[in-house]
């Protein structure tokens, strides 16, 4: 599908005729292909896909990769068990612009969180002393990010789906507020012909009023001190450079900057200020990766506001007794770092330094998904929950360990029969080149695949490999 007209023209209004003819031209190239590595299942062994020939390091994020082609995802365990999330490279650079932020132990709020590439980077920042509650107001871009997160395996997400004023009621609560602003998509243009027959001029401006009253909302739930990222997958002014001054302008004095942040020549960034802001563009035709916009600040030490966590409505965590308490710390490696609860019939796992938090969270907010699902007890047992297989805390030697070859493996994950004498009797953790994929259970010659039909794999080999698992 040919760009709009009208975008072409607008575009070269901003950038001039000669820069846009590059980057239109850049728009109907080929797209980069990286993934993100996870720190918490990595540290000893790098999956298959970020080694060998062709394989780059992104230059704004340490554990970015380019990769020379874009394998089929669907089919390789790794990205099943969590040991990387495939991102597009310009999107991870918002790590990058928290490198001046004491992130271990923060608390972040990723307010417009789907598909999760970003609330995942945040949680490998802020360790499991700290939180990201990650939301998204559509139900079902909800859930997919619940999975990520769940794949992913830190044990330190809350996943919830509200509206920005709704969020805003936890007032200066946070230490990092995120807005990747819903937009209207050109740096997607090159990846995503949907994009191309959707974007409109009315529809630039629809984006920008809404990212107005999502930045103010943001305001109101960053601490005086705390950081606030604003990023977008477009390019017009109108929402990036235009929304940070609307913004400004309502603030006032109470925007302070975020500090420096050297860029290599070669990575092909574009740095520049609106105010207080450091601003960052990423032009395809200059940068590899897509098309990105991201800016950041602080807010003033001195910012009115004081912190307010509002009344609960309603209890949703019911304390495990010393039982279950018991029965579950066998299950993880820092069973004295973490609180054990029950959220309606399953029970969940919590890090202790944010227990509090996630309790009060969950009395006022929509929570989909929090902690680690840990399962529940049948005469005082553990079924275990297929996200405890994905934790990285957790402790392997609970149950027996079936480690299975590539065909295998790709037979749990399609939830298809498996060979009893593969197993244990009993419950069984499920690893593929040493990484855990979930739980079986062996009664004699019949075994139960615990794996969740929600994410079974449908697709056969050979089939295009969807571009949609990465992110703007």
């Amino acid at each position: 599908m040919r760009l709009p007209e009208a975008f072409v023209a607008s575009i070269a209004r901003e950038l001039g005729e000669e820069e846009a003819q590059a980057l239109c031209a850049a728009l109907d190239g080929p797209s980069p292909v990286a993934v993100r590595l996870n720190p918490a299942k990595c540290a000893a062994l790098l999956p298959a896909v970020a080694t060998g020939e062709g394989v780059r390091r992104v230059g704004w994020c340490a554990e970015g990769r380019y990769l020379p082609r874009r394998p089929q995802f669907t089919f390789d365990a790794e990205f099943h068990a969590g040991a990387y999330y495939v991102q597009e490279p310009s999107s991870q650079f918002v790590g990058r612009l928290l490198s001046g932020v004491d992130m271990r132990g923060a608390r972040v709020l990723d307010l417009c969180a789907a598909p999760g590439g970003k609330s995942t980077l945040y949680a490998s920042l802020v360790g499991s002393e700290g939180l990201v509650v990650a939301n998204e107001i559509d139900r079902r871009r909800a859930q997919v990010l619940a999975d990520n997160i769940r794949r992913w395996g830190t044990g330190n997400v809350v996943v919830t789906t509200a509206d920005a004023a709704r969020m805003a009621e936890f007032e200066a609560w946070y230490d990092v507020v995120a807005v990747d602003a819903p937009c209207s998509g050109e740096g997607m243009f090159r990846k995503d012909d949907a994009a191309r027959g959707e974007w409109s001029e009315a529809n630039v401006r629809l984006c920008a009023s809404r990212q107005d009253a999502i930045l103010r909302e943001a305001w109101r739930a960053l601490r005086p001190g705390g950081t606030l990222l604003y990023s977008t997958c477009t390019f017009n002014r109108t929402e990036d450079e235009g929304s940070l001054e609307r913004f400004l302008a309502w603030a006032g004095d109470e925007v302070a900057e975020a500090g420096e942040f050297p860029l290599a020549e070669e990575w092909g960034i574009l740095g520049g200020r609106v105010g207080a802001f450091r601003t960052f563009r990423f032009f395809p035709h200059r940068a590899e990766g897509e098309g990105f916009f991201a800016a950041v600040a602080r807010k003033a030490p001195d910012a009115g506001g004081r912190s307010r966590t509002p009344r609960q409505r309603r209890e949703v965590l019911v304390a495990a007794d010393k039982a279950a308490a018991e029965e579950l710390a066998r299950w993880v490696e820092e069973p004295a770092a973490m609180r054990f609860a029950a959220a309606g019939d399953t029970l969940y796992g919590w890090y202790a330094a944010q227990y509090d938090a996630v309790r009060s969270l969950s009395g006022v907010l929509p929570v989909i998904y929090s902690g680690v699902a840990m399962g529940q007890l049948f005469k005082g047992r553990l079924k275990p929950d297929p996200a405890l297989a994905l934790f990285a805390g957790l402790r392997r030697d609970a149950v027996p360990t079936a480690e299975l070859g590539s065909e295998d493996a790709l037979r749990f994950l399609r939830k298809q029969e498996l060979a009893a004498g593969l197993f244990a009797e009993g419950i069984n953790l499920v690893t593929a080149s040493g990484r855990a994929l979930g739980f079986v259970k062996r009664i004699g010659p019949r075994v139960n695949n615990l794996y969740p039909n929600s994410l079974r794999i449908l697709r056969q080999q050979g089939d295009g490999e969807p571009a949609g698992e990465g992110e703007a």
